[in-house]
């Protein structure tokens, strides 16, 4: 297949048109970052509030929910540090669909027509597999966690027992749900990278399907290394791991039969 004009609309610029048209998509990226930033951080607190949430259902599941949630920090700026992860972590999520708007500016120039309907479902299908990620992490996989941890707590109300209560400091439980959010959402870009891959060419639905076994123990390993040192973090990310990559083996045989119908068709 070559080229032609009408397939790619500024292959032949000079490179100072192109490092032009990267540094406005670059400021467009930044500025939108920053006013997110910005509006997050003046929420930050209301968004932490939201981020509780899961902690004061694990309570409920736990049975004691009479209890008042309390989280502590132990230095003068740890909730504002806490504060400005906040509004950096929501800043990029809500800058996000900005910011891959530009990139895909950027890049469509350079492709085929068919290229760039094929690279707009995957531009849609991202953000929307991370924040279902992030669902499943906000609404049962954090107050799962966090039971399991209230579970090891002790009344002290038997004799020679001593009493031991969870008070999580700001930054760690922020630090938890963030990390189980990114490992969440990016575990969902499994189908998106494998689809991808199937057409490139690089790999086939075969191909996946053969290297299930592997992929189940490759499953388990990112799992211990991206979630919290407890067997319940790494067998619930292990198992959704595991599904979606059924699930890429699925959606590479549809693309498979599509591009094979596609050749039938062309052929006669």
């Amino acid at each position: 297949m070559t080229r032609t004009d009408s397939d790619i609309e500024a292959s032949s610029a000079p490179l100072i048109d192109h490092l032009i048209e990267l540094r406005t998509r670059l400021i467009w990226s930044i500025a939108g970052f920053l006013v997110a930033f910005i509006f997050c951080f003046f929420f930050a607190k209301q968004i932490f509030n939201f981020l509780v949430v899961p902690y004061q259902t694990a309570t409920i599941w736990a049975g004691i929910d009479d209890r008042q949630v309390e989280l502590i920090y132990t230095a003068p700026q740890e909730f504002f540090f806490t504060q400005v992860k906040i509004a950096a972590f929501g800043g990029f999520f809500i800058a996000f669909p900005l910011i891959a708007a530009q990139i895909y500016k950027f890049v469509a120039p350079g492709l085929y027509r068919e290229e760039r309907g094929a690279f707009l479902p995957f531009l849609v299908a991202t953000p929307l597999l991370f924040l279902l990620g992030a669902a499943l992490v906000y609404y049962f996989f954090t107050p799962m966690v966090m039971w399991f941890f209230l579970s090891m707590e002790q009344s002290g109300t038997e004799e020679g027992q001593a009493a031991i209560q969870l008070l999580p400091r700001v930054s760690e439980y922020l630090s938890l749900i963030m990390t189980l959010i990114f490992a969440f959402g990016l575990v969902f870009q499994l189908p998106v990278v494998a689809t991808l891959l199937v057409r490139a060419g690089i790999t086939s639905a075969d191909g996946l399907a053969s290297k299930r076994k592997y992929a189940i123990v490759l499953a388990f390993i990112a799992a211990a290394i991206l979630t919290p040192p407890d067997p319940m973090s790494q067998i619930g990310l292990a198992l959704p791991t595991i599904l979606l990559y059924e699930v890429s083996i699925f959606a590479a045989r549809i693309i498979e039969k599509k591009r094979a119908e596609k050749l039938g068709e062309s052929e006669t």
